[in-house]
């Protein structure tokens, strides 16, 4: 099965290791799911974790970007012009490989995209797919 995690489940993870976020990242890296990303989806998880005010160690960034870019799969999705993002026109990377990869989409954030099946919280993805 394939996922796009939005950038909020990489911070939830480094922050709260017992959290679902790292629950999903564990079974992604122990490769019961494959993480599909592009190149800019990448470089806002890059970004992302090296904001100044997230005090993240590169060790702790490595952990997680190393094994992602490892084990996942990188895409060049195309665009999907006929949805609009409204709330925040950034999040539309993660919707265009999810749409592309077949994937669900794990993120904490769902009022930033379509109420669609395949767009759920880490917690209703663990419940589902972990529990």
């Amino acid at each position: 099965m394939n996922i796009v995690l939005d950038t909020n489940i990489l911070v939830s993870a480094l922050w709260s290791p017992e959290r679902n976020a790292t629950d999903i990242l564990a079974a992604a890296f122990a490769r019961q799911f494959t993480i599909c990303y592009d190149y800019r989806i990448l470089d806002e998880y890059n970004r992302v974790l090296h904001y100044p005010k997230l005090k993240f160690e590169e060790w702790e960034i490595e952990s997680i970007l190393d094994p992602l870019v490892k084990n996942g799969i990188s895409v060049i999705a195309p665009p999907i012009d006929d949805v609009v993002f409204e709330r925040d026109a950034d999040d539309k990377k993660f919707y265009e490989v999810a749409k592309y990869c077949h994937a669900i989409l794990i993120t904490g954030n769902l009022k930033h995209f379509p109420e669609e099946p395949d767009i759920m919280p880490p917690a209703d993805f663990c419940q589902r797919y972990l529990r």
